[in-house]
């Protein structure tokens, strides 16, 4: 729950403090809990609200931030070569451009695991609405972190079974040194 807030609000204090709220929400509503869905899904829609309520009250009073720290980033894991760590970092700061309603869906499904109908269910929206967002999320994402790809990688896929047969271009009527994607067209 922890990791979701803090990616939800990108900011550690704020994080914690939406985490607080979400616990003493729960609490106060242990005994309505109807048991139709798990209790880390319920805690985790609580959760998910508390964040999305501060970013509500947040936007109705702006504030000038302060320059952008390294502080609210968890911790890298000791094994964590320094390139995971940069990477990370840069997929961190594109999940923070993203617009509240597309970082939200993004993190649950992508990030924690969520199922479709579980993040639709924790943030009260249609299923349709979750991978509509997320689509959109992802697209902006992958212009992001496009820089990340490697330009040559078409060019080190092995032969695929389903196109062994295919010895050039031409076969197929295409130019023989036309390039090609990832399947060999």
């Amino acid at each position: 729950m922890w990791a979701v807030a803090l990616r939800t609000m990108r900011d550690q204090e704020e994080a914690a403090d939406a985490l607080q709220d979400a616990f003493i929400s729960a609490y106060r509503a242990a005994a309505k809990f109807r048991a139709e869905s798990q209790v880390s899904t319920w805690l985790h829609r609580i959760v998910v609200n508390a964040c999305l309520d501060r970013i509500r009250k947040r936007q109705a009073r702006p504030t000038v931030p302060l320059p952008e720290t390294d502080e609210y980033r968890e911790p890298a894991a000791p094994g964590d070569s320094m390139g995971q760590r940069e990477t990370r970092m840069l997929i961190d700061e594109a999940l923070r451009q993203l617009p509240d309603e597309q970082r939200a869906p993004i993190v649950l499904v992508d990030v924690e695991g969520y199922s479709v109908s579980e993040t639709a269910s924790m943030l009260g929206i249609a299923e349709g609405t979750v991978k509509s967002r997320c689509a959109r999320g992802r697209a902006k994402l992958a212009k992001v972190l496009g820089h990340l790809r490697n330009p040559d990688a078409n060019a080190n896929v092995p032969i695929s079974d389903s196109n062994r047969g295919a010895t050039s271009g031409t076969a197929r009527g295409g130019r023989a040194d036309a390039p090609r994607d990832r399947e060999g067209r």
